[in-house]
């Protein structure tokens, strides 16, 4: 049986989505009071998200954390509120092309984020653009999930732009039974040269080899000097996996999926009972 010392932990590493937020994409004002008692006590407060930082944005500013976070599943570590680099992974365009392709022969929703010209801001809308081809019900589901518009375009001519470098991350929305489909041709493709997970069950998220929440854990907590643990990672989706492994302590709600309830060294309630703040209310009292 594993146990915590409370007193050891100095950083918790927050997924979003179905771990922090209630099932309507809010945050709870338990698990705010929670987040922002834990942080005048000194801890960090690390989301590790699959969103964008625009999405993100309102969470990290309700619970007052600042400093290193993980964005796009690992793609981009971004000092908050600065919004200085740290790290940047960018998906190859030749990827980009091709998933363009097989998502109009798929008949599929296909959306890309493209970084701005000339680099972050720190005004709302300054950092990455979201893209796709047609507004489909998946586009405006996931602008209603994430608060992000997305711009239509010709996805082709979007990534002919002269001195693009690549894009943080790409995703397919479609039904679960497709992503096996999917996957197989990109594998088949490109090989290790991908990384593919999917983020929620219609979600199929692609980057470049080597990015994970865990790669960009780890890139925090090099910034802070953390040791392994001295962190707790929460999460509930296939994408939380490479943070667990990376942190000397796992926690999932009960809403996770089944992997990775098994693969956390705690369960905790349900995301829709603030299961989070009443795990850590109990844990640091």
């Amino acid at each position: 049986m594993i146990k915590i010392t409370p007193s050891t932990i100095k950083a918790l590493a927050l997924d979003l989505d179905g771990t922090t937020l209630l099932p309507d994409n809010s945050l709870g004002e338990r698990t705010i009071q929670c987040l922002k008692w834990l942080k005048t006590r000194g801890m960090k407060l690390i989301i590790c998200t699959g969103r964008a930082i625009e999405s993100s944005r309102r969470y990290y500013s309700a619970i007052g954390a600042e400093g290193p976070m993980v964005f796009f599943n690992g793609g981009e570590v971004v000092d908050i509120p600065a919004m200085k680099v740290i790290s940047a992974d960018l998906l190859s365009l030749d990827v980009v092309d091709f998933c363009i392709d097989l998502a109009r022969d798929m008949g599929v929703h296909f959306q890309i984020f493209l970084p701005p010209p000339d680099g972050p801001g720190t005004e709302e809308n300054s950092w990455e653009t979201l893209l796709t081809e047609k507004q489909s019900p998946q586009a405006q589901m996931y602008q209603n999930h994430t608060g992000i518009k997305p711009v239509i375009t010709d996805l082709k001519a979007a990534i002919s732009v002269p001195g693009l470098k690549g894009c943080p991350k790409a995703m397919f929305i479609t039904d679960p039974p497709l992503h096996d489909k999917i996957r197989q041709k990109l594998t088949d493709r490109f090989g290790s040269r991908i990384y593919i997970v999917r983020s929620s069950p219609v979600f199929l998220e692609i980057m470049n080899a080597g990015v994970s929440k865990g790669e960009g854990l780890k890139i925090v907590m090099r910034h802070y000097n953390l040791k392994p643990e001295e962190v707790i990672a929460f999460g509930d989706e296939e994408n939380d996996l490479p943070m667990f492994a990376v942190a000397g302590y796992s926690a999932a709600p009960s809403n996770a999926k089944e992997n990775v309830r098994q693969a956390a060294h705690f369960v905790f309630g349900s995301n829709a009972e603030e299961g989070l703040a009443v795990f850590l209310e109990k844990l640091f009292g």
